[in-house]
């Protein structure tokens, strides 16, 4: 046992297990509506909140088995024994939801609108490898699983229920509101070592999170998961031919990354092609929202908005496109937009007038 945890002190275990964990999760972790994904996190909430419970009770004292009266369950006996190891388990357990977390989320994110959101669950992931010290304050894990649980049914409730709307958020809000709270009932009830002042201190900060997350949504600064845009671009032209999409577009012999048109004549069709990846059970209508501005020292503004309605299941997310023509001189983008206004993903092109009308045209399919 010596042996034991003298190696589990070494200093560069916790970044090798941080990056190994970060890349099992980035391979494993492949749909957000993955039944047995989702069962796996919900079974570290579950495990992560009855820890979170046995060190608020247990407190920072380390007991000993010697001090348990001789009648005491043999639970309560491995429980006391496995004390001194729940700071380890805890972080694992965090570490592991903010690294699912933070891939989903990913994928939905752009860094516009919901980048202070996304920024805050790299952070927490970040810093959890340094908190296994602090883990003993209840105060830090309330508010942790507060963060986490809120992670979580953000996007459980829509997969589950096929809904994506505001009153779908807020009953993710709420049931996180209720699962904490019974967190920190169970932590207090009958347990004479802590104060009822100590339980309003240990479930404020976690509540006031939860608001502060509610108003981050209302700001549109949540990503719109479980949405994720798989694919987009803009082309000269696009036909389907059977189960794919022909993209025609614009590309030079140097470019060979490229995978759609950057620059467009301003008397040619423009055509934006976008698949949008959506849960099985999940019906909703997304938006090509056409934004314009003359120049870069402007602002863009409102030029067009179009409705598509979308059907989830496709690996490679449902495909649809819009197209304007005629268009001015410019910066042009659409963003992809949920009917709640979060943004998905992003396309920009830029138009120009051009005099020779000669061009070389490459195809990819999709």
């Amino acid at each position: 046992m010596q042996r034991f945890q003298s190696v589990l002190g070494k200093p560069y275990l916790p970044p090798l297990f941080f990056f190994s964990g970060v890349t099992y999760d980035t391979v494993t972790l492949t749909r957000i509506d993955r039944l047995q994904d989702n069962l796996l996190l919900l079974f570290y909430l579950a495990l992560l909140g009855f820890l979170i419970v046995l060190t608020g009770r247990l407190g920072t004292n380390e007991a000993t088995v010697e001090d348990l009266p001789p009648d005491a369950p043999r639970l309560m006996r491995w429980i006391v024994q496995a004390k001194p190891y729940a700071p380890m388990a805890i972080q694992f357990l965090l570490g592991g939801l903010f690294s699912a977390y933070t891939i989903f989320y990913s994928k939905s994110a752009t860094f516009t609108g919901t980048a202070v959101f996304f920024c805050l669950l790299v952070g927490f992931l970040v810093a959890n490898e340094f908190l296994r010290d602090r883990l003993s304050n209840v105060q830090l894990l309330v508010g942790l699983y507060a963060l986490v649980c809120f992670g979580f049914f953000t996007f459980f409730l829509p997969v589950m229920t096929g809904l994506m709307n505001q009153a779908i958020f807020l009953a993710g809000a709420a049931l996180t509101v209720l699962v904490v709270l019974r967190v920190v009932q169970l932590i207090y009830w009958r347990n004479p070592a802590r104060t009822n002042r100590e339980a309003l201190l240990a479930g404020a900060p976690a509540l006031a999170l939860i608001g502060l997350l509610v108003g981050f949504y209302f700001l549109n600064w949540i990503p719109p998961v479980p949405l994720s845009m798989k694919f987009g671009g803009m082309y000269h032209e696009v036909k389907r031919a059977g189960d794919h999409f022909e993209l025609s577009y614009e590309k030079q012999w140097f470019q060979v990354w490229q995978r759609s048109n950057t620059t467009v004549a301003a008397d040619e069709p423009i055509y934006c092609f976008t698949a949008v990846f959506a849960p099985v059970t999940l019906k909703t209508t997304v938006y090509h929202h056409w934004y314009y501005r003359s120049d870069k020292s402007k602002p863009f503004s409102h030029a067009d908005k179009i409705p598509l309605k979308i059907s989830g299941g496709r690996e490679g997310g449902y495909r649809a496109y819009t197209f304007k023509q005629g268009l001015d001189p410019g910066d042009w983008r659409v963003d992809v937009e949920t009917e709640d206004g979060r943004v998905i993903g992003r396309v920009p092109v830029h138009v120009e007038k051009r005099d020779d009308a000669s061009r070389s045209l490459t195809t990819i399919v999709y």
